[in-house]
């Protein structure tokens, strides 16, 4: 049985399988949460992300659409790069939201990854409002820890509000 958990804290000082990271379509590094990643996985990171631009993702990373890359210097075997929608008020993009976290989970059972570590995507510079946004990750991790693939989802949360926004017994 799956456990759906939440931590404040850093989510590159996880020891889990998998880091999921709220990057950017570039996959190069970028700020917040992909910021620390890159910085705290060192340029192992980097290279496997350059690797996949020259390859078949040389447009860059899809809204919604996750990819795997080594985890360079992380206490974590992957981390799989996830690109979140930007929040807009005239246009409802949860269920890219949604997808960023089902597809990321996706390619961690492909993976074999048992206990996985989520930010949460899209509530930074992206403008995703904090609640709403635990709502749809919330509701799309439910659905996968329902298949039993993995021991832990756990959100790593990175202050106090965000930390209460994302309660799994809500």
């Amino acid at each position: 049985m799956t456990v759906l958990t939440r931590v404040q804290g850093d989510i590159t000082e996880q020891h889990v399988d998998a880091v999921v990271n709220a990057a950017n379509s570039s996959l190069l590094g970028g700020g917040g949460v992909d910021g620390a990643i890159h910085r705290g996985g060192g340029p192992e990171i980097l290279a496997a992300c350059r690797e996949l631009r020259a390859g078949h993702l040389g447009g860059g990373l899809p809204t919604g659409q996750a990819v795997a890359t080594t985890a360079g210097r992380l206490p974590a075997r992957w981390v799989i790069h996830t690109v979140g929608p930007v929040h807009s008020t005239t246009e409802d993009r949860s269920a890219l939201l949604a997808s960023c976290y089902r597809e990321s989970l996706r390619v961690a059972r492909e993976l074999g990854a048992r206990t996985v570590a989520l930010p949460a995507i899209s509530t930074g510079v992206y403008g995703w409002p904090l609640d709403d946004a635990a709502r749809v990750a919330l509701a799309a991790t439910r659905e996968a820890a329902a298949s039993g693939a993995f021991d832990e989802l756990r959100f790593v949360l990175f202050d106090e509000r965000a930390y209460r926004a994302f309660d799994p017994s809500s």
